[in-house]
């Protein structure tokens, strides 16, 4: 307690005296601001996590705000944590919905306040020791915590502090005065409100006129013109034209006005004939209309071909790819007929119909619309258009420009039964059981949906999972339908009137709705089949995310289970296809990629899935990295450079060279017919690759740069350099950088692999490489590899810290330390636990051993985010002469460094957590014993000089 006292009265003096007094992080005042580092809500869901009770008192509260903690009450609530809600019904802003929502936490008791002009906005979390307070701007919106520009005041306070009391006294009084939530009082509520139906509030905590009551011939008066997105892409596709283009490709999000985009450009390309093609009728009459909207004339300018409608002297022909195709059909037009032709989906124009129509035809201009041109047959989508990319904007830049409806995803636990999870291999009785039924409905009911009523699609594995979960469902009270591929396009033209009238909440679908059909008015995706494919995932979330007046978001609900697959989803949702685990790792530990007021969720046993999957996972097959390597090719047209990759947000390098040593080797398994290198010049692409290409060091990468560009550069010049990239220049990490182009840091079979000779020379004051290098870089071939290497460790070198050799929470080997440390050798096969060499020490920690390992019995423990317990190897004392110095460590002026890993899951990089210091008071031996044998161990607490930052944390920390 002494200790905490100290650090809370540090943190005070450093946010009302002394900005500059060094203190722990995670005791200081700050603002909270919705800046790209960090949120209101992060903030309130790290306190929430370690909290023993919670308390809240906000005047407004929307269903969206309540959604975003909905996954974090639920682990709360299992874990046995309560807490209190005081709100009210001010300006009659909230909703009596969202009321209904709160009805639905077990764990939150609500009341309702009487108190006039009641307008408060605080979160208090009662924590073990202390209390810790949010107050200021932000209601419990989700723009509020997530997305407005607000201003929140947190503070950490002891139980006795005078601000804290005084919170809590103001807040006992009014809720002492409150009354209860209670369905009957939520159903008056509701009579009084719907008497002002003409004025209503949004999430923006603004008002806005409510449209509804507009007259019809005042909203058809409001023009129709391009958004943001469409303005951009119109532009490109003009630009493109003048430079004698007759092809265009436009890959855009689901959701984002594709059609309406093609119809505006259509309008300016003014053609005196327009083909349309499709696969589907259904979206055929659709974008019939949306073209009509725009363009305008005569309703006989419009015209459409397909098995049911032959309008083939149309101005505007609107055909399905299967009537077009035809002979008959397609013989009936010139090949000059129409003037601009556009193919919808195009992502499928590698089937013989679509080519031969496209090859049939001579237009002006070819415009090809996709929201997901990658492909696993290998086909060029690229080429067919001359890789000609006119417009791209995938899902997360969509979300941030506003151009799609927010969403809140929930990864769910799936049914479990005796202790076994549905998986890859459960059989047919076990997924339709009346278990698993009412495990479905506790997951939708609890997450519910945006709008008066749910509209909602449920994604099932196979045709007799849908209907017998109809059955099942529609038994239970509820009103649904299951299509498949069996049913008559008819039939689900006819379900989706029902869904959008209120005859039907669910349809209960087979991969027929994943693509190609329009149902904006969907507030609720259940997703209950395992993830087979991230582009399939984004085009079934992608069914929800059309704006609609009726709704405000729309409710992703994914039932998770142990699903080989499952970690498609965080690469599906992040959009990250680097197939690089560390990524995939952080990506669902941390969402805060997600743009705008989306939010995504998984519940604690989900996440863990997730993690389990990835680490049971090989992500870089040959198979996975052929495709990657594939679609890039098929993009740029040509052999891609590593530098592409990043370019084209695709592989990670660094995923390629752990695979083949080197590009050149990759190239060779990816059958390219490329130029023969010696087997030297091989291996200094090895050692450069697998040495430099993280970027973790950009000593080396800078100095290789100038020689690529001066047969030699001087000490002077190259430290000159170092310094004004920003980097950090001593002398001994000087003589590490020689050390390591000498091969001298390195084991003998490294030295081996890399040549065997020192790559670099320091001559007469001046680096240079040697001479059978030099005689290798005449080749143009051979030195595009060096270069390509260079580019791609100074764009990964950008999110490391310049000025220090270690930046907090990335990750590092324990080869990459020794490095860093300026070892001269290294040490990696040696080097557990920790060791002091040349006035530094590094700590490495497994934080979760495995059962069967022995050391399992080590006492390692965070004892809170910036208190570590360190415990050392097996038949160590406190006077031992390696651990004597780390426990004086602190006052004998040694750097000691904390690295820890989850588990030997992770591979053989550890997080790093920064400098620590080490409390030599609490260093003491400790006994333990495996199977019978006892041994001694040392123990001793290390202070961090930054708290772990939330997510990391509790990744962690979390069994």
């Amino acid at each position: 307690m002494n200790q905490l006292i100290r650090k809370i009265e540090n943190s005070l003096h450093k946010g009302f005296i002394d900005q500059n007094k060094p203190v722990s992080g995670h005791f200081k005042p700050k603002l909270l601001t919705n800046n790209h580092h960090e949120s209101v809500l992060s903030s309130l869901l790290q306190e929430l996590k370690a909290c023993k009770t919670f308390t809240f008192s906000v005047a407004f509260i929307t269903e969206g705000g309540l959604a975003t903690l909905k996954t974090m009450l639920y682990d709360l609530k299992l874990k046995g944590v309560k807490g209190r809600i005081l709100t009210s019904t001010f300006l009659n802003f909230n909703q009596p919905k969202m009321f209904k929502e709160l009805l639905k936490f077990e764990n939150v008791e609500v009341r309702l306040t009487g108190e006039k002009g009641f307008h408060s906005k605080g979160y208090i979390f009662e924590h073990k020791e202390y209390y810790s307070l949010i107050v200021g701007s932000s209601n419990l919106t989700d723009s509020a915590l997530k997305a407005n520009y607000e201003w929140n005041v947190f503070l950490t306070s002891l139980e006795n502090g005078e601000i804290i009391n005084h919170f809590k006294r103001q807040f006992e009084d009014a809720w002492n005065a409150a009354i209860p939530l209670t369905e009957e009082w939520i159903a008056g509520y509701k009579q009084n409100y719907e008497l002002q139906p003409f004025i209503k509030h949004t999430t923006t905590n603004a008002l806005e006129i409510n449209t509804n009551y507009l007259t019809n011939d005042l909203a058809k008066s409001l023009s129709i013109q391009p958004n943001k997105m469409q303005d951009a892409a119109l532009l490109q596709l003009k630009t493109l034209r003048e430079t004698g283009a007759k092809k265009g490709l436009i890959i855009s999000a689901t959701g984002t006005g594709k059609t309406y985009l093609s119809a505006f450009d259509v309008r300016n390309f003014a053609p005196k004939r327009m083909l349309f093609v499709v696969h589907r009728e259904q979206i055929l009459k659709k974008a019939m209309q949306d073209y009509r909207k725009v363009l305008g004339g005569n309703e006989e300018d419009y015209g459409i071909l397909s098995g049911n409608s032959k309008d083939v002297n149309a101005k505007y022909l609107f055909a399905t790819i299967q009537t077009i195709s035809r002979n008959s059909y397609l013989h009936e037009f010139s090949k000059d007929h129409f003037d601009y032709v556009l193919i919808d989906e195009v992502h499928k124009a590698g089937a013989d119909s679509y080519l031969k129509v496209i090859n049939y035809f001579e237009p002006d201009f070819l415009l090809g619309m996709t929201a997901t041109p990658e492909r696993t047959d290998g086909f060029n989508i690229y080429e067919l258009f001359d890789y000609n990319i006119a417009y791209e904007i995938r899902l997360q830049a969509a979300l941030e420009e506003d151009m799609l409806c927010p969403f809140h995803y929930f990864g769910v636990t799936e049914f479990e039964k005796n202790g076994e999870i549905v998986d890859d291999a459960t059989e047919l009785k076990n997924l339709v059981s009346r278990e698993r039924v009412r495990h479905i409905i506790e997951k939708v009911n609890y997450y519910g949906h945006s709008g008066d009523r749910v509209k909602g699609l449920m994604f099932c594995s196979c045709k007799e999972e849908a209907r017998s979960l109809s059955i099942l469902l529609n038994e239970a009270g509820f009103k649904t339908v299951a299509l498949t591929g069996d049913n008559a396009q008819e039939e689900r033209e006819a379900a989706i009137q029902k869904l959008e009238s209120g005859e039907l909440q669910y349809i209960l679908s087979v991969d027929i709705f994943n693509e190609g059909i329009d149902i904006p008015f969907l507030n609720q995706i259940v997703m209950l089949r395992q993830t087979q494919s991230s582009i399939i995932f984004i085009q079934q979330l992608g069914r929800g995310l059309r704006k609609h007046n009726s709704k405000e978001y729309v409710t992703i609900i994914d039932f998770i289970g142990n699903y080989k697959n499952n970690y498609l989803i965080p690469i599906a949702l992040s959009g990250d296809q680097s197939m690089n685990k560390d990524n995939v790792r952080r990506k669902t530990v941390n969402t805060d990629y997600i743009q705008g007021v989306s939010t995504i969720n998984f519940e604690e046993i989900a996440r863990k899935k997730i993690f389990d999957a990835i680490n049971n996972t090989n992500l870089s097959t040959l198979k996975a990295l052929k495709d990657a390597y594939t679609e890039v090719k098929n993009r740029l047209g040509r052999v891609p450079t590593l530098h592409d990759f990043i370019e084209q947000n695709s592989l990670d390098p660094e995923v390629i060279i752990n695979y083949s040593d080197n590009y050149y080797n990759f190239l060779l398994r990816m059958k390219e017919d490329i130029p023969s290198l010696s087997e030297y010049e091989i291996a200094t692409l090895t050692m450069l690759s697998k040495e430099f290409l993280n970027g973790k060091r950009v000593h080396e990468v800078i100095l290789i740069e100038e020689l690529l560009k001066e047969s030699f550069i001087s000490k002077e010049s190259y430290i000159a350099k170092l310094n004004d990239f920003g980097a950090y220049v001593n002398d001994e990490t000087i003589q590490s950088v020689e050390n390591i182009f000498a091969l001298e840091f390195f084991v003998q079979n490294d030295i081996k692999k890399y040549g065997g000779k020192s790559i670099i020379k320091l001559i007469d004051g001046n680096y240079q490489f040697n001479e059978e290098i030099q005689e290798s870089l005449r080749d143009s071939n051979f030195t595009r590899y060096i270069v390509d290497i260079v580019k791609c460790a100074l764009i990964k070198s950008r999110k490391y810290n310049k000025s220090k050799p270690f930046t907090l929470y990335e990750k590092y080997s324990r080869r990459d330390v020794c490095k860093l440390l300026n070892w001269d050798k290294n040490e990696e096969g040696t080097l557990n636990g920790g060791r002091i060499k040349n006035g530094t020490c590094p700590i490495f920690v497994n934080y979760h051993k495995n059962e069967e390992d022995s050391a399992a019995k080590y006492l390692d423990e965070f004892l809170s985010n910036d208190l570590f317990q360190w415990c050392s190897t097996k038949n160590r004392t406190v006077m031992a002469k390696d651990i004597n110095p780390i426990v004086h460590s602190t006052e004998n002026g040694v750097a000691v460094h904390l690295f820890v890993k989850k588990h030997n899951g992770e591979g053989k990089d550890f997080y790093y957590l920064g400098p620590v210091s080490v409390d030599s008071e609490s260093a003491k031996n400790q006994k333990l014993e495996d199977e019978g044998v006892h041994y001694g161990v040392v123990t001793m607490n290390m202070l961090l000089e930054t708290p772990v930052q939330y997510d990391i944390y509790h990744y962690l920390v979390e069994e």
